[in-house]
């Protein structure tokens, strides 16, 4: 009975997730999440201890810390500079989608991929309205360009972040395997974008002019600090110390700070992002201790159709990414996988990154940053995102298949050889 109702409260809270939302209630994924995880601890049928057992604490603490340095990046006035020069160097509307594209997934390589969507969403459609250019296909080539980018770090989105921390892999290894897709994903989100929207990227200024959106000054010193933050936390990437302390540190280096208080730093954090990630840790944890997950795996292993291969994975992970969001899709992969092999997991991390820009259900930030797009006036639909956004996930997917297949991290189907696994 106590396993029966562990896996109708799994499957209520990741079907209503993949909804994304409970019929006639303002609640999102988090707060669906978290009614999950309130109803198991009102059952009895866990304590808080076993709960807190499935929780990843390293994963948690680096995405904090990471989110903390982006953050100062915010605070700097980093991003206003970044979509003036932008705009200062684009001559053309083409030369303006490829330096979104450029610039979105640079960031969004290094910094939470989320944040960079967010901050830089309303930049954008601004910059784009005053040059009377319709804001359209640069939001979603910035979209696009955000998931692409963030496939070439361990560091680049909170999947990733979570798998590096799990399968505790090299970061510099895993450039091998995830750069080039990540290039190669870019390249086909402008390709497609400019394609099908070359014809008609002008437009009138809107009615009521031009939104004044609120702006942080650019702090020079502040800028040079975050950016000598983050030199430092890549080198000590290549050390025994763990990623997550070493993020606290650059963390707490950037907080000791006297232009910007502790408060607006904190207060920057996503918040609602961790806790997701805690009560998917939880509800997944739970239904791992039920022994089911380990049945289905025994039996799908046995007929040839678990994700140990390229064959497998790839699909499902571009099904699961876009129906559960790619956050909670690696969470439920990693919880009832018993020690993948490191290959299955740079492959998780390139593909599940890729497989987000589907359509806009894949990443929540895209969820975000289309809602905050209408507060301007802006409007995406589900439709026109998806016109650009399938064609150019499926042709960065059919790439970083043929590219970890050729260069080994995952074998085409089972019993193929694996050089980069290890």
């Amino acid at each position: 009975m106590h396993a029966a109702i562990i896996i109708l409260v799994f499957v209520c809270t990741f079907v209503g997730m993949a909804a994304g939302r409970l019929p006639h209630l303002q609640i999102d994924r988090t707060g669906i999440a978290l009614l999950g995880v309130i109803v198991l601890l009102a059952s009895e049928i866990v304590t808080l201890d076993e709960l807190g057992a499935s929780i990843d604490v390293s994963t948690l603490v680096l995405l904090f810390a990471l989110m903390i340095i982006s953050a100062q990046f915010v605070s700097a006035g980093f991003f206003e500079l970044t979509a003036d020069w932008v705009m200062g160097k684009a001559e053309s509307p083409a030369m303006l989608l490829a330096l979104t594209v450029a610039a979105g997934g640079a960031l969004s390589a290094l910094l939470a991929n989320e944040l960079v969507i967010v901050t830089m969403t309303p930049l954008l459609i601004v910059g784009a309205q005053s040059r009377a250019l319709d804001p359209r296909p640069f939001l979603i080539a910035l979209l696009g360009a955000a998931n692409a980018g963030s496939a070439a770090t361990l560091i680049g989105s909170p999947p990733n972040i979570l798998i590096g921390q799990v399968g505790e892999l090299s970061f510099h290894l895993y450039l091998l395997a995830g750069v080039v897709p990540a290039l190669m994903g870019l390249g086909s989100v402008f390709g497609v974008t400019w394609l099908l929207w070359r014809n008609r990227m002008e437009a009138p200024v809107p009615p009521g002019g031009i939104p004044d959106l609120p702006r942080h000054p650019h702090d020079r010193h502040q800028t040079v600090k975050g950016l000598a933050g983050m030199a430092v936390l890549l080198l000590l990437f290549s050390t025994p110390l763990p990623r997550e302390v070493g993020g606290l540190l650059i963390a707490a280096a950037l907080l000791t700070n006297r232009r910007f208080t502790n408060r607006i730093m904190i207060a920057a954090v996503d918040w609602p992002l961790l806790l997701l990630f805690v009560c998917l840790f939880a509800i997944t944890g739970a239904l791992a201790d039920t022994g089911v997950p380990w049945l289905l795996i025994s039996w799908l292993q046995s007929h040839g159709l678990w994700a140990d291969n390229l064959a497998v994975l790839a699909p499902v992970t571009l099904v699961m990414s876009n129906v559960l969001g790619n956050t909670p899709w690696v969470i439920l992969l990693l919880q009832i996988w018993p020690n993948p092999p490191h290959g299955a997991l740079y492959a998780v991390a390139v593909l599940s990154s890729l497989a987000a820009n589907l359509t806009l259900l894949g990443s929540l930030a895209s969820v975000v940053a289309v809602e905050r797009a209408e507060t301007l006036g802006v409007r995406l639909s589900f439709a026109e995102y998806a016109r650009a956004g399938v064609p150019f996930t499926l042709i960065s997917m059919v790439l970083a298949v043929c590219w970890l297949a050729w260069t080994g991290w995952l074998p085409w189907v089972s019993g193929g050889a694996a050089a980069g696994a290890n």
